[in-house]
């Protein structure tokens, strides 16, 4: 395991993901892991947005204070990621790093409109596969990374 505050490896990463699985996800699911996160983020006075999206309908949104409308840009191009290649939005730009490149210079995508940036993490129900994302923009890309993988580990350990 990496040292706290470090960046993850992408053997974590892909671990993570393993590991992170839903037998269902739901409204309600959304809601309680939205509002899971809004408590994270205000214990630690944290400025972000908080967004969960299924199946290309948002399901949770929240601004807490100190965040901004270009957070919601941020979760927007982050959550594109998620879908497009049904992985985290850190995994697919360590993955880029670890090429000795960068997702911006070789991915081919659009910069505005899609970003390689921790804090999309993708909803994987069992025996389905990703339906959706949750994603946190406001903090450095690790922490905003860690903050969802936090909530996830908490809200499956229920």
């Amino acid at each position: 395991m990496t040292e706290p505050g470090a960046a993850p490896t992408i053997e974590e990463l892909e671990a993570q993901e393993d590991r992170l699985v839903f037998d269902r996800f739901t409204h309600d699911d959304a809601w309680a892991l939205g509002s899971l996160l809004v408590e994270l983020a205000r214990q630690r006075q944290a400025p972000v947005a908080v967004d969960i999206h299924r199946a290309g309908q948002q399901l949770f949104h929240a601004a807490l204070p100190g965040s901004t409308p270009d957070n919601d840009a941020w979760i927007a191009r982050k959550r594109r990621v998620v879908e497009r290649y049904g992985c985290a939005s850190y995994l697919v730009g360590a993955r880029f790093r670890a090429k000795g490149t960068t997702f911006e210079d070789s991915s081919r995508l659009n910069a505005d409109i899609y970003a390689a940036h921790g804090g999309s993490f993708p909803i994987t129900v069992a025996g389905v596969g990703v339906i959706g994302a949750v994603t946190v923009s406001g903090l450095p890309q690790v922490a905003d990374h860690r903050l969802v993988v936090e909530a996830l580990e908490r809200f499956l350990a229920r």
